[in-house]
């Protein structure tokens, strides 16, 4: 890895409000603000100083001559998007960084990629000096309306996903829409699936507004459902729609298989498993289908997968404290459901389409 420092003595302009939108996570004196639009980014020297800050380490899977300025001298340290570099040996090499730079529980960290960047540097950031306050600057899709957002840190284990991690909620996250701008096919998909299950946990019909919105109104769900529950001791599961089976999947195809997309396969699941157990009917199963696929998302399960294999990496999942647990659709809303039979699921996951 290399490392450079910087500071900046000029304040750049602020975004113009009129594209540009605020959301609140309310926790009380831990709450943030989520700014998102174009342009956003240039606020990063403002929150900085606005936290007292002297120091800051810039952890950026982008590009250098794209790294975020934090106004305030700054140690970049170069990372890796994606889920084989999001492991505790990556958070051990940042906190040693962060040593070896003299940063102090009283300056600040940057994360500055998407979702695996700002999993991996929220819990370095939590544990250092037993919690460091954190900006984040998601620039991928799938970061900007769900991973950046809540205050989950996690890292991966060989025997499944996000099993060591932490709450630790960022002092403000700027979701900046220009970073999207580049954004490959694949990862639009990838964000695309958590804006997709939004509809059945209390956002519908997103795919008819514009981008800006429906980041917005996919950042506002999570907060509201975060400032509720911010320990997933009640709705913050419903946060997991399609998650289950997204992350076995995930699992099962050495990760080929991208968050979001095995999301919009776990959320069409979800519906199929609701409706196997009586909890809707045919046209709410089928709109689980519709939705998900006029997102242009994958409905069925890759060729490869076992019935039994998913299954037994269902198991693992952090939910499933008393046998296979998901969160599925009912007549009052989602809700999570434990103890769900494994011949149920067996046979739903049997039935359900295969997609090259």
């Amino acid at each position: 890895m290399t490392t450079s420092t910087s500071s900046t003595s000029s304040t750049p302009p602020l975004p113009s409000p009129s594209t540009t939108r605020r959301v609140t996570v309310g926790l009380g004196d831990r709450s943030y603000t989520v700014h998102i639009g174009h342009g956003v980014q240039r606020l990063l020297p403002r929150v900085v100083a606005s936290l007292g800050a002297r120091k800051a380490v810039v952890v950026t899977a982008r590009p250098a001559e794209l790294t975020p300025d934090p106004g305030v001298p700054s140690l970049v340290v170069p990372a890796r998007d994606g889920e084989e570099a999001k492991d505790l040996a990556a958070v051990t090499e940042l906190c040693r960084r962060f040593v070896g730079f003299g940063l102090t529980r009283s300056d600040v960290v940057v994360s500055c990629g998407g979702g695996t960047t700002t999993d991996t540097v929220g819990l370095a950031a939590a544990l250092y000096h037993r919690g460091t306050p954190v900006v984040h600057l998601p620039t991928s899709l799938l970061a900007q309306v769900d991973a950046s957002v809540g205050g989950k840190t996690a890292v991966n284990l060989p025997e499944g996903k996000n099993l060591v991690g932490a709450y630790w909620q960022p002092a403000a996250v700027l979701c900046d829409l220009d970073h999207l701008r580049t954004l490959p096919e694949r990862e639009w998909r990838n964000g695309l699936g958590e804006i997709a299950r939004c509809h059945f946990i209390g956002a519908p019909g997103l795919d008819r507004l514009p981008l800006l919105d429906q980041i917005s109104a996919s950042v506002t769900l999570k907060a509201g459902i975060v400032a509720s529950d911010e320990r997933d001791a009640g709705p913050r599961h419903l946060l997991n729609y399609g998650h289950t089976l997204g992350h076995a999947l995930e699992r099962a195809t050495g990760f080929a298989l991208r968050h979001g997309e095995g999301v919009a396969i776990g959320t069409v699941f979800a519906g199929r498993l609701a409706g196997a157990l009586g909890r809707i009917g045919p046209e709410r199963v089928a709109e689980h289908h519709d939705v998900v696929a006029r997102y242009g998302l994958p409905t069925g399960l890759p060729p490869q997968v076992s019935v039994s294999e998913l299954v037994e990496l269902m198991r693992l999942d952090k939910k499933a404290t008393d046998g296979l647990t998901f969160v599925l659709d009912g007549p009052d809303g989602p809700s999570l459901v434990r103890g769900v039979p494994e011949d149920t699921v067996s046979a739903t996951l049997a039935d359900m389409p295969r997609e090259p």
